[in-house]
């Protein structure tokens, strides 16, 4: 029993299609919101083409399982949550089933799902029928950046790959789906800004598919895609009491959509400091700059990107940056074994990358993705920031190491520094690509 679970665009029916694909043996189901009979139907057709005697048996869901598990069949059941909702008794029917016939057969039971909270609640949480048996368990995530380049034209410089990064993530979906073989401008404008574009409304399907009163998940996303990014300030943006912030936010984060992140130096559950981030770039990108505007971008026409879009990316972008940068720390420092990496920041203080490591080093970054170089003021900045983190390694005293991450070089006085120092490096925009 194989379980399947993620995030809508992810292709794990895709992923699942694929590796059956030389297999007579299967049958793949989709199910739809529809009722409990039609779906069965909908099932027994589909597992005629490869196993014809299942007409012959009764339609329930127990013995059509029943029997293409004693004829070792792969039964792929997709969109698993829309048969729950059709029948509750179907995870309690399956377990049953899978203790007392399914598990001594050679037969398989792929169960895929994209309501992340339904598919806990059928077969993951302890008190799920179906925890414990399943025999494995796929958590598909977004690609990592590495991952993703196989889907940008070979052609693209570290800068290019960036922005494409900082704009669509890891999504299948949305990199497999638009050509990104043009310009920026163009692939923003055509396939985001119009209303006839490929994903100008991704965001809004994804969440009115998930969320049966999406509104003020609408507002908190604005809200956050704007800069506000606790809860009080989320909660005083949307104007709702602060105490009730916590229920919007726990649900958008069991989707991830969002997540709270913490200083490195604290622990998550304990920490009061927390800040919100949105999690898929398109999503922030669609929060920032699209929602509640499309009407202006249809007047704007082709000048909506260089008026209003082109101008705010770098920084934008710069976000994405700032995690590729402590993605990429343990390629750049190949001698040291880093035991967390994250941001810190507390007041007035803030730093962009930390990474603690187990020999007592303690290497911290500053990230610039701004068209102008790097200066001096940001190393200066940096070492005041970097001596207010707490952190002081077991029984040892610290060791601190400066990273600099910019878009378009250094002046010559950080050159100079860099050239004396040996606890200071500066890191270009290709070196972050290739160990990101």
């Amino acid at each position: 029993m194989v379980v399947v679970f993620g995030r809508r665009r992810l292709g794990k029916t895709q992923l699942v299609q694929h590796s059956l694909s030389d297999r007579d043996d299967a049958v793949v189901y989709q199910a739809t919101e529809t009722t409990s009979q039609i779906q069965l139907d909908e099932f027994v057709d589909v597992a005629s083409e490869n196993f014809s005697g299942i007409t012959q048996i009764k339609q329930n869901w127990e013995a059509l399982l029943g029997y293409l598990g004693d004829q070792d069949g792969i039964v792929v059941l997709d969109e698993f949550p829309y048969l729950i909702d059709a029948d509750e008794s179907l995870p309690s029917v399956i377990q049953r089933l899978w203790d007392q016939r399914l598990q001594s057969t050679s037969g398989t039971l792929v169960l895929i799902g994209s309501s992340i909270s339904m598919m806990e609640e059928a077969t993951l949480l302890g008190n799920s029928p179906l925890y414990g048996r399943f025999t494995e368990r796929l958590d598909l995530r977004p690609l990592n950046f590495a991952a993703a380049q196989e889907f940008l034209p070979d052609e693209y410089v570290p800068e290019e790959r960036i922005f494409m990064w900082g704009i669509f993530g890891g999504v299948p979906y949305y990199l497999d789906g638009v050509d990104l073989g043009r310009d920026l401008g163009t692939v923003l404008t055509e396939e985001v800004l119009s209303q006839k574009g490929y994903l100008h409304n991704e965001p809004e399907y994804v969440l009115r598919t998930e969320l049966t009163d999406p509104n003020r998940y609408f507002a908190i996303l604005t809200a956050i895609a704007a800069g506000k990014t606790t809860s009080n300030e989320i909660a005083q943006a949307i104007g709702i009491d602060g105490k009730q912030i916590s229920t919007y936010t726990q649900k958008l984060e069991r989707l991830r959509l969002i997540e709270r992140e913490v200083p490195i130096t604290e622990e998550k559950a304990k920490s009061r400091r927390g800040r919100y981030r949105i999690l898929d770039p398109l999503f922030r990108f669609w929060f920032r700059f699209v929602y509640g505007r499309e009407d202006r971008y249809e007047r704007l026409g082709e000048n909506a990107y260089d008026a209003v879009i082109e101008p705010e990316l770098p920084d934008f972008v710069s976000h994405e940056f700032e995690r590729l940068c402590q993605d990429a720390l343990p390629g750049l420092y190949p001698a040291e074994t880093f035991l967390d990496i994250g941001r810190w920041w507390y007041k007035q203080h803030e730093v962009d990358v930390v990474g603690f490591t187990i020999d007592g080093t303690m290497v911290v970054g500053e990230c610039k993705f701004t068209n102008a170089p790097l200066d001096y003021g940001a190393l200066a900045s940096l070492e005041d920031h970097a001596a207010e983190i707490r952190w002081t390694p077991d029984g040892d005293e610290r060791n601190t190491e400066y990273a600099l991450f910019a878009r378009n070089g250094a002046t010559q006085s950080v050159q100079e520094a860099v050239s004396e120092r040996d606890d200071v490096q500066l890191f270009e925009l290709g070196d972050i690509t290739k160990h990101a």
